[in-house]
């Protein structure tokens, strides 16, 4: 707990004016990438697709953490939120937050980008706006590419009200019979065709592209789908369901069956959200309500598209103008001398930064494990690995060699289930070793090792990471990695492999922080370490970068270490619920969080130590779930050079961000920072484009380069 003595008011003892609420938080982090969209320094696509991730951010988050708030008020737990809140204080303050921001990004979507578009001759037309050879023309469209695909659903006494499944969007539909009066039916919008219908453009206007939205397109030609009777009108709406998997995995006699059974009934959990037009009238808004179950707390009405993470669609054009100049990451001096990779590895550890330096490094590390007739056996956890993994690709190469390959596959890596059922029973039909992790356990640590004979006896090479074995999401995700044969290292990685194989009850490591068992304390014992040196020497220092800061006793423990006289740097891109800046209490605190081209991912824990500085990453941030329910690593960077590369050419450019940086402020809000009259605009992240973390190989062990390389006019 926070001690008393240091807090000089009882109005600060409150939990509301210690802590930021985490969902009103997240709600923030998406705010600011709504605010990339509005930002003139992308290039107009980019700015469509930040509405895109905008978007997609909003139905995750409505179908996990507002679904997980209606479950907690169904259930009856009186559990509050460390800011005090019960789960119905805080659906209601997240249903008041949202509602003016999911409406200002249609606004804006209308307002400005719409206009944007049209001078690029890219047009979003509504239906009312094509001409009569345009009419035609999506009449046949149709007719022949969406009318064989749909399926009108009556809903009467014969015909029950059916299923809304997840994420669908819907037209109700009103009919007139003159015989039995009003009928209502059901028609789903296909989701395996384009929601942006190209519309066709005069010959002479060959730069125009135009798109119209496939419902509107379903709308006007509805009657088609019921001869007989006159429609009188057709509405939009989209649900969203709570897509939480409830894990009994003690009574799971197979977990990747019951994680494919649950994953099949994700689209059956019940409704969170229904989005609706303004223009559907209350007797249909009252129809669907009843027939889902749900109340008009429940309603979001939404003046504009809805489901507009469809806009991505609009990427795809070929206008290379309209997007960022591509980049091609580079390829890290210790892989250019055409020198093995263990050979460099054994020199000293290498340290990567991704997107900047090429993944290729990790795919060759594994490839070269696959291949090299020394290598014995790699075991290697995958927590999100995409489509067509070239990583699992050779692994499964690896066992075609006659390597011994154990892989952790984390089935419970939400959205991202059915991909890693289906490289799990791959993996499994090559003769893989796969295993699911530990019971009631996420594994989401990014570790790989290798065990290779050599001259002097067994090595063991390790890699670790913040990020996942992913090679698409590595060029757009911000990532350390490093490649590392330390011994002890190497033994922790044994160690750590054999209590997510076998049975363990391992809970200590030499230098690895390893979550549940150790990595929490290892965060409290550093924290207090640099309290008793700024108390002693009057230098504590701490900087952490991460992606999430709600655990309440790490957060009690930094309010500790401010009051003590820390001087404290927090960059943290998502949710915060450390409030910086409160007199007596944070004063000492600054919190930034930064959003920009590439997804910030990294974590980074800098100790001051009183000169002996230390430096961990890994793939834990300060949340309960990853200190308490997921299996974590941290590790420590050992080479003085890597920790001043770290220091010097990552964490220091970020501090010194300009352009993709909010400050957060006491009240929970986010501010853009200002600039001081005449500085020039500082970009980190287009900095690390044109700035390696070494300049050579040699750099590993100098680090003779500095934050002063970056130019005063960036």
């Amino acid at each position: 707990m926070i001690q008393k003595s240091l807090v000089s008011t009882t109005d600060l003892e409150r939990p509301e004016n210690l802590y930021i609420n985490r969902e009103l938080s997240w709600i923030e982090f998406n705010r600011r990438v709504f605010e990339q969209a509005k930002d003139k320094r992308h290039p107009l696509l980019e700015r469509v697709k930040f509405i895109s991730i905008f978007e997609t951010n909003l139905d995750e988050f409505i179908m996990i953490r507002l679904a997980g708030l209606k479950d907690r008020v169904a259930s009856g737990v009186p559990t509050r939120s460390p800011d005090g809140r019960t789960a119905e204080q805080q659906i209601a303050a997240v249903r008041e937050r949202l509602a003016p921001l999911v409406q200002e990004v249609r606004q804006y979507w209308r307002n400005e980008l719409l206009p944007l578009l049209a001078e690029q001759h890219i047009y979003i037309l509504d239906y009312e706006q094509l001409d009569e050879q345009q009419h035609q023309a999506m009449h046949s469209y149709f007719v022949n590419e969406i009318f064989p695909v749909l399926t009108p659903l009556a809903v009467d006494p014969f015909h029950p009200f059916p299923h809304i499944s997840n994420r669908s969007l819907n037209l109700a539909v009103v009919l007139s019979d003159q015989i039995h009066g009003d009928h209502f039916a059901r028609v789903k919008v296909p989701p395996a065709l384009p929601r942006l219908v190209p519309v066709p453009i005069a010959p002479q206007e060959n730069e125009v592209v135009a798109f119209v939205w496939i419902e509107q397109v379903i709308a006007a030609n509805i009657s088609m789908l019921f001869p007989g009777f006159e429609v009188w009108e057709s509405y939009p709406f989209r649900v969203l369901r709570d897509a939480d998997i409830e894990l009994q995995e003690d009574e799971a006699s197979d977990l990747l069956e019951y994680i494919e059974q649950e994953v099949r009934e994700r689209r059956f959990g019940q409704v969170v959200d229904l989005m609706v037009n303004p223009s559907m009238p209350p007797r249909i808004r009252s129809l669907l309500l009843d027939n889902l179950e749900i109340s008009p707390r429940d309603l979001t009405v939404i003046d504009g598209p809805m489901g507009m993470g469809d806009v991505i669609e609009l990427y795809n054009l070929d206008r290379p103008e309209l997007k960022n100049h591509p980049f091609t990451s580079r390829t890290p001096a210790f892989l250019q001398k055409g020198s093995d990779l263990f050979s460099s590895i054994q020199r000293h550890d290498l340290l990567v930064h991704h997107p900047y330096d090429s993944f290729n490094s990790v795919v060759d590390f594994i490839c070269a494990a696959a291949r090299d007739p020394q290598v014995l056996a790699i075991k290697q956890t995958l927590y999100r690995v995409g489509q067509n993994s070239p990583v699992v690709k050779a692994l499964l190469e690896a066992v075609e060699n006659g390597k011994q390959v154990a892989v952790v596959v984390e089935l419970k890596a939400r959205f991202d289930e059915e991909n890693n059922i289906v490289w799990a029973r791959e993996l499994e039909r090559a003769g893989v070793h796969v295993v699911y992790g530990l019971i009631g356990l996420k594994t989401h640590a990014k570790i790989a090792l290798v065990v290779r004979r050599e001259r002097e006896g067994l090595r063991r090479y390790v890699h670790l990471s913040t990020g996942n074995y992913n090679a698409s999401t590595a060029r757009i995700y911000e990532d350390l990695g490093l490649f590392t044969c330390q011994p002890a290292i190497g033994a922790d990685a044994t160690a750590l492999f054999n209590s997510l194989t076998g049975y363990s009850r391992q809970n200590t490591y030499r230098k690895l922080l390893v979550a549940p068992v150790g990595l929490r304390r290892g965060i409290v014992e550093r924290i207090e370490r640099e309290i008793r040196i700024q108390q002693e020497f009057g230098n504590g220092r701490l900087i952490f970068k991460i992606n999430a800061l709600i655990d309440p006793e790490i957060v009690q423990l930094l309010y500790r270490a401010a009051q003590a006289g820390v001087e404290i740097d927090l960059i943290v891109r998502g949710m915060c619920s450390l409030r910086p800046g409160i007199p007596s209490v944070s004063e000492n605190i600054r919190v930034r969080s930064l959003v920009g081209r590439f997804l910030e991912h990294s974590r980074i824990y800098y100790f001051g130590n009183n000169g002996s500085e230390e430096i961990f990453l890994g793939s834990a941030d300060m949340m309960q779930r990853n200190l308490n329910a997921r299996v974590e690593i941290l590790f420590p960077l050992e080479a003085p050079a890597l920790r001043q590369a770290v220091l010097k050419h990552v964490l220091e450019p970020i501090m010194a961000d300009t352009v993709n940086t909010h400050e957060l402020q006491s009240d929970g809000t986010y501010k853009r920072l200002e600039l001081p009259q005449g500085e020039i605009a500082f970009d980190s992240q287009a900095w690390f484009i044109s700035h390696p973390l070494f300049e050579a190989d040699e750099g590993l062990e100098k680090a003779d380069t500095t934050i002063s390389a970056i130019p005063s006019s960036a």
